[in-house]
């Protein structure tokens, strides 16, 4: 795979990479970065690897719920977006373990210092629909990243997956589709834009 083989080239150059997985929902992001994670905790131990998913920075329901912003779940506007970014200067900083939230499916929230990004980890693996819109406070990732991959997907292969993502968290086929519609398709067309701006495009797995 090209995208290994330039983290290994990358490797050889500094003493941290950080790399980020971004593409539209249901391309297979999350499939590639656990792959390259688990890829690098097999080789070199789980301690020289971390991973950051931007969904741990979604907004609390209630949060949302308190904003107005449950039904768009999902839009750029419903993450921590500051956050996000000055988590992933403090990781590219390296002087310090680093805590850092994953995201529930099972109940659709955040959690909090779910998971960590020691001194010794030489690749973190950044993965999120947004991380190369630019846009205020999402800007601000881009440059903290040393490779930004991009993961595409045949619209309907991805809509599929997400039919079927959205069924297995507990909505039914009629209001999956909905969320699709309104949703997650406008915020692929966003996350589109973004194309342009990533150094590597792979098909999704």
């Amino acid at each position: 795979m090209p995208v290994r083989e330039d983290i290994s080239a990358l490797l050889d150059t500094t003493d941290r990479v950080l790399v980020g997985i971004t593409g539209p929902p249901g391309a297979g992001k999350t499939t590639l970065a656990r792959t390259l994670v688990d890829d690098c905790s097999s080789t070199q131990g789980a301690d020289a690897v971390g991973y950051v998913p931007m969904d741990g920075f979604h907004l609390s329901n209630a949060v949302l719920d308190r904003l107005g912003h449950r039904d768009r779940k999902g839009a750029p506007d419903t993450f921590d977006a500051a956050g996000f970014v000055a988590v992933l200067a403090r990781i590219a900083d390296g002087g310090e373990t680093v805590y850092v939230p994953d995201f529930d499916h099972t109940v659709g929230e955040p959690i909090a210092a779910s998971l960590l990004v020691p001194t010794t980890a030489r690749l973190v693996i950044v993965e999120g629909n947004y991380l190369g819109l630019d846009v205020p406070r999402w800007d601000g990732v881009r440059p903290l990243l040393h490779r930004l991959v991009y993961v595409d997907a045949d619209a309907e292969v991805r809509r599929e997956r997400l039919l079927k993502r959205h069924i297995a968290a507990g909505k039914t086929a009629a209001e999956a589709r909905a969320w699709i519609e309104t949703v997650d398709e406008p915020n692929a067309g966003l996350i589109a834009g973004t194309r342009s701006l990533a150094d590597v495009v792979v098909d999704g797995l």
